[in-house]
């Protein structure tokens, strides 16, 4: 399926962008072996979590749409297919980009047969994170933030080495360090992003290290 994908993705995607998505398969799987978790899984997460990166807004919002739509009323007549949960609020419908990464695991499920719910869940969180997210989603998302591509400034290394000391402590700076850099932009912030932040901040005070 790697293969397939990557082709796909070079008809779909610039070759920058693929250089920056082998990058968070290569980091996310690096970070599952680290912690004795599943790199086969966080590596094809990693490998498609960018894969409606650059849809048009009209095609994620309608694709978006068509999923809830889906989830409400389903069809006896379909195989039966995980639910992806997706949520279209009103800062998503005026920036239609954040919805690429619920897209994406949209594509992973119907173009590339993907059924694993956990892995369609680390696609679908690693733009905005969730609070209770799995550990796998924690990698995609740290791995999409923070691989090589990304630059090399000293906060950067800095989180990278987080990474492999805790996985909620570098989750919540590397939210801060997100955070700051929309604000700085003057871009919208979702909600998510922060609930995300307190939730990884408060796991790591309360001192859990269980990865699962």
């Amino acid at each position: 399926m790697r293969d397939q994908v990557l082709t796909w993705l070079s008809d779909n995607v610039p070759a920058s962008r693929v250089q920056h998505i082998l990058g968070v398969e290569q980091m996310a799987a690096e970070l599952a072996r680290y912690y004795h978790l599943d790199a086969a899984k966080a590596a094809q997460a990693g490998l498609m979590h960018d894969l409606a990166k650059y849809f048009k807004p009209n095609r994620l919002l309608q694709m978006a749409r068509s999923e809830c739509q889906s989830a409400k009323t389903p069809s006896k007549n379909l195989k039966e297919r995980p639910n992806l949960g997706i949520e279209i609020d009103p800062i998503c419908e005026a920036n239609p980009h954040l919805l690429h990464a619920d897209v994406s695991a949209i594509v992973a499920r119907d173009k590339f047969g993907v059924q694993d719910q956990e892995v369609l869940e680390a696609i679908a969180n690693h733009t905005l994170g969730r609070p209770g997210m799995s550990s796998l989603s924690c990698m995609v998302f740290l791995a999409d933030s923070l691989e090589p591509s990304r630059g090399d400034t000293p906060e950067l290394a800095a989180l990278r080495l987080l990474c492999r000391q805790n996985l909620y402590q570098a989750l919540w700076r590397t939210c801060d360090y997100c955070l700051s850099f929309l604000l700085d932009s003057r871009c919208f912030v979702h909600p998510r992003t922060i609930l995300t932040r307190n939730w990884a901040l408060q796991m790591f005070n309360q001192g859990v290290q269980k990865y699962s």
